[in-house]
């Protein structure tokens, strides 16, 4: 019973001493946009993520980081929650080997994976931060009524063992995870 009782003791104190000195996670990442335009029947969506002063110190140092950026259209209703309609989902990974000086980016999105070289680290950012003119969907497609898109970007955190995750499952696996909506805008006639 006394061994017991000292198991219980130290899982306790390191239980509460996890959930005291667990880091907090940083939001000064942003979204600027999102943009909605139409080319003929089509909606494409453009945006951008400003990272702050710690993520891009991160990538200098040679950590990687991976971004997944969600692209998602939803009909808005007035009594019910909002639809969701369609979506996209982006995978964007930065590696950064400052001793060597190579950087490096990939995108991947259903069947399309795309690996580029940089010869600055700046150049390499800018890319990776820049969501270009992507066809979310036909406007035929859609019911007339009234849409919006939301943009969602989250960065996890390095890879914890999965043990840790299935233990304590009260520790964040996202080091940011920010989402932002387009203005509304209209199919067929406005109601």
């Amino acid at each position: 019973m006394k061994n017991f009782c000292i198991i219980l003791f130290y899982l306790f104190f390191f239980l509460t001493s996890s959930i005291l000195f667990v880091p907090s996670p940083s939001y000064s990442a942003d979204i600027i946009g999102p943009e909605v335009t139409f080319k003929g029947d089509e909606i494409h969506v453009s945006t951008l993520l400003s990272l702050d002063e710690k993520h891009i110190n991160d990538l200098k140092n040679g950590i990687t980081k991976e971004f997944k950026i969600y692209v998602d259209i939803y009909r808005v209703w007035n009594n019910w929650p909002d639809e969701f309609l369609y979506g996209k989902i982006i995978f964007r990974t930065l590696t950064c080997d400052p001793v060597k000086g190579e950087y490096i980016a990939t995108s991947s999105s259903n069947n399309l994976f795309i690996k580029k070289r940089f010869k600055s680290f700046e150049s390499m950012v800018e890319w990776a931060v820049n969501i270009n003119d992507i066809r979310l969907m036909n406007m035929a497609e859609l019911e007339p009524g009234t849409y919006y898109v939301k943009i969602t970007v989250e960065s996890k955190i390095r890879k914890l063992p999965p043990v840790i995750g299935y233990l304590m499952i009260f520790l964040s696996e996202n080091e940011f995870k920010i989402k932002k909506n387009s203005p509304f805008f209209y199919i067929g006639s406005k109601r």
